[in-house]
């Protein structure tokens, strides 16, 4: 049979677009399926702040950090935890292939599209435990100049110019909810055609349908993302052992990011790897201007901030604010928390705190370096304190009294104990006092300062947070935010989904979110920041690379 596509890719974000740019230079023919209108082509990268994780780059080396595959790897395994079962084989493989990808050839391909980096790269998962542990040993987290959009253009122009050339072929509105198959191979797919909507990016668009549509095709690519939208599907495949997700969830993800893609291709025989693996936040607040339903943000903290739990109390080392995302939040949810608090001033807000996304970083997105420059200007006021006057999820106060009360005002409860939380404050100013001190808090922010951008644009000087020169004080409400989904479809090195039994699944391929960004687990049970991007370009790379070979 001659079909009029030789691959049909599912889902219009970065992977799906990864994968059409490779397949369309190699003189592919494509359809491009995606849900959302128009407005929404890009997905999930869009909205984000655009860091990747490199080694050994250049702008790590103009900051006299020293990096390697070797160093890489070795963090990431300490942080994967892979299983010796088999289980993570393939995702282990992956990992190999990427952090090989990261110190190679991956900046080279994207600066040769134009893709350009902000020159002070950032430290993202300190880890803070033991050499083979969990952790970025060095900083890694590179911010693309222009954000999460940035990392789209190359990619959008090279489907404007397939569309151009008569290639490719883009279907809005087409949802897929299922994979036809014959003979145990998948021939194609088939879902709803939806109602024209005119929503904006990001804004949830209307679900009627028009009509049914099916298309056959010798190859099929899913590329449709996880399941951080869907909440009750994420609370029911997050791991009993950590505890009960709370019952408010912020989303980090538009309401299409719901798993459909990934459902599909189970019911179609495809093995799900790994399922409970999810990398959420603990550090969300919600949207005051919210675009989603549910929306929340990220904040990118500094390591100075104290962190309690709903009830007031410190969280133990090393769940410091930026080191271990992860550990922070199955330390919450098992123990039965449903928020918790940054306790600061206004020095450390200035100074430490950052707001994740493409929208919260108008002079990072819009590559505005007079709009960059006043962010370090004395007095300014930048993206995060506009933020907190705002939100109602930033208490301030001058004295710990008056903070307490404020907390206990925002919850409803009398949960925060005024005199503890002015002892807690006071225990920890006597350690900065010292110059020295035993706090391992207090001495890792000291050790931060020792990296050249930590110094300048990220970590404040230590200071006692009751000093009135650096007040009023803040306490900032934190939620969980869905977020990214670690496990997926199962996938060899080429992309080709994989059978529960570990045979290929003819005609059937998976990039990014939906296969775990690699191997159905390419991060095991952590991740290092800046992958998660990176596993979209890497799949969508190997994978529309493989086809147009095959």
């Amino acid at each position: 049979m001659t079909h009029p596509h030789d691959v049909v890719v599912v889902g219009a974000g970065l992977a799906g677009l990864v994968t059409t740019a490779e397949l369309l230079r190699a003189g592919r023919r494509v359809l491009l399926l995606d849900a959302e209108p128009p407005a929404g082509l890009g997905g999930q990268a869009w909205w984000s702040f655009g860091g990747l994780f490199l080694v050994d780059s250049p702008e790590q080396r103009r900051l006299g950090v020293r990096d390697s595959a070797e160093l890489a790897l070795a963090d990431w395994l300490g942080s994967a935890a892979f299983a010796d079962d088999g289980s993570d084989r393939w995702g282990r493989a992956w990992a190999e292939a990427f952090v090989e990808f990261a110190a190679g050839g991956m900046r080279s391909w994207l600066h040769g599209q134009g893709v350009r980096w902000f020159p002070l790269v950032q430290w993202a998962e300190r880890g803070g435990y033991l050499a083979d542990g969990h952790g970025n040993s060095v900083p890694r987290f590179h911010v693309t100049w222009g954000t999460g959009p940035a990392v789209l253009e190359p990619f959008v122009r090279t489907l404007l110019d397939g569309h151009r050339d008569g290639l490719v072929e883009v279907r809005f509105r087409h949802r897929v909810t299922a994979l036809t198959t014959t003979d145990g191979r998948v021939t194609g797919v088939r879902g709803d055609v939806l109602a024209p909507d005119r929503a904006a990016r990001g804004v949830p668009s209307s679900r009627a349908v028009l009509r049914p549509f099916e298309v056959d095709a010798p190859a099929v690519v899913v590329a449709t993302g996880g399941i951080g939208a869907a909440h009750d599907l994420v609370r029911a495949t997050w791991p009993v052992a950590a505890g009960p997700l709370p019952a408010r969830l912020l989303s980090g993800v538009p309401d299409h990011v719901d798993g459909s893609g990934i459902a599909a291709a189970r019911a179609a025989g495809a093995h799900v790897a790994h399922a409970g693996r999810m990398w959420h936040y603990p550090e969300g607040v919600a949207h005051h201007s919210p675009v989603w339903t549910a929306h929340g943000i990220r904040i990118l903290p500094g390591p100075s901030s104290l962190w309690l739990d709903a009830d007031g109390r410190r969280l133990p080392a090393p769940l410091f604010p930026g080191f271990d995302s992860l550990g922070t939040l199955t330390h919450l949810t098992s123990h039965g928390h449903d928020h918790s608090w940054f306790v600061l001033d206004r020095t450390i807000l200035g100074k430490e705190l950052a707001l994740s996304g493409s929208e919260q970083n108008p002079d990072l997105t819009g590559r505005d370096l007079r709009l960059l420059l006043q962010r370090v200007r004395a007095g300014a006021v930048g993206p995060v304190e506009a933020f907190a006057q705002r939100s109602p999820e930033f208490v301030t106060a001058t004295t710990p009294v008056g903070l307490a009360a404020g907390m206990n005002a925002l919850t409803g409860t009398d949960r925060i104990d005024p005199d503890s939380l002015a002892a807690t404050i006071a225990a920890r100013d006597a350690q900065v006092a010292t110059g020295l001190g035993k706090d391992l808090q207090v001495v890792a922010t000291a050790t931060a300062r020792r990296y050249v951008v930590d110094r300048a644009v990220r970590v404040a000087p230590p200071h006692r947070l009751l000093d009135p020169e650096h007040g009023p004080l803040y306490a900032v409400r934190l939620s969980v935010l869905t977020r990214k989904t670690l496990g997926g479809l199962a996938t060899d090195l080429e992309g080709r989904v994989l059978r529960p039994d570990g045979e290929v699944l003819p005609g059937l391929w998976a990039v990014g979110e939906a296969a775990g960004f690699g191997g159905g687990g390419v991060h095991g049970h952590r991740a290092l920041e800046g992958t998660f991007l990176g596993g979209c370009l890497f799949t969508g790379r190997t994978t529309g690379r493989a086809l147009a070979a095959g």
